[in-house]
């Protein structure tokens, strides 16, 4: 929706929302935002120059990504979402505790992707974190496939083990996957690829399917088909695109402020720290319409 110079609520320069990212796989996010809330101005930031962030240590992680989030504070965000797992898993506890509240930043926040996605596997509000009833009685196997970052942290299991301790959480990497939905290898080698971590994780469980199968990286929705061909149907697939945006729907009903006006002003905003040739290109594969890329200052 246009903002006509006559209109009786002015665009706000601090109303947008931003979404940050490693690089490419937020977009899948960032789309899921966009199309939920059409009255609201968002902005992305794909850190393409420093990508991958996997095999940083996490003091980098951390740095890169506070980085990430000053660049959107500085365009004007008030609320920024890191839609990438690896910055969620590593930095977001630092920067949501020790950063932001000695920061210049005041009046905005730092959101993760863990938390609705750890409540969505758990049924349980993220605020509490100790057993309730009745989920301190479930027995399911909830599996998290992800990337080596994610999986390595550990955060999920340990967040999800706080609210259903009688839980069995079983973890699998998806080596290559992130690699091959970037490239749009042909499906039959990226069902293999689906196929060998579904395998992988039903050797982890003798044989168990899982009730619930966290997809803990933004690129693994493009795939959900192939994941789905290989888990049983009675298995519940938690995307985090669709989780997401219903947390955020939730977020921002109890904190309408950081909505701002609420009246689109802007088509989205899309910055890159690297080529925004080739990004934007790459980002097709994510959103077929996917507006151009702005190179970041």
């Amino acid at each position: 929706m246009a903002c006509l110079a006559t209109a009786a609520i002015a665009c706000d320069a601090a109303d947008m929302i931003g979404v940050f990212d490693s690089g490419h796989g937020g977009l899948t996010v960032f789309r899921a935002l966009v199309e939920r809330f059409p009255a609201l101005d968002f902005i992305y930031l794909g850190d393409h120059a420093n990508v991958p962030y996997g095999n940083r240590p996490s003091s980098e992680v951390v740095d890169l990504t506070r980085a990430g989030v000053e660049t959107l504070f500085r365009r004007g965000a008030r609320l920024v979402l890191l839609g990438c797992n690896t910055a969620t898993c590593v930095a977001a506890r630092t920067l949501q505790q020790d950063w932001l509240p000695e920061s210049a930043w005041t009046g905005r926040n730092v959101l993760g992707i863990v938390a609705p996605t750890v409540e969505a596997a758990t049924q349980t509000p993220w605020a509490v974190s100790t057993p309730q009833y009745p989920q301190k009685y479930n027995t399911d196997v909830i599996a998290v496939f992800g990337t080596m970052r994610t999986i390595s942290s550990f955060v999920y299991p340990e967040e999800i083990r706080k609210r259903c301790p009688r839980a069995t959480v079983v973890q699998q990497i998806c080596a290559d996957l992130v690699t091959a939905i970037e490239t749009s290898k042909p499906e039959a080698e990226v069902d293999a690829i689906v196929k060998s971590g579904v395998d992988g994780l039903m050797a982890q469980t003798g044989g168990q399917p899982p009730h619930r199968a966290i997809l803990g990286c933004t690129h693994f929705p493009l795939v959900e088909h192939l994941f789905r061909r290989h888990l049983p149907p009675f298995t519940r697939l938690l995307s985090q695109p669709e989780i997401v945006a219903d947390s955020f729907e939730d977020y921002l009903a109890r904190r309408p402020h950081f909505a701002g006006a609420g009246t689109r002003c802007r088509t989205p905003v899309l910055l890159t720290t690297g080529d925004p040739i080739a990004v934007t290109e790459t980002g097709r594969v994510f959103w077929p319409d996917v507006p151009r890329f702005e190179k970041t200052a």
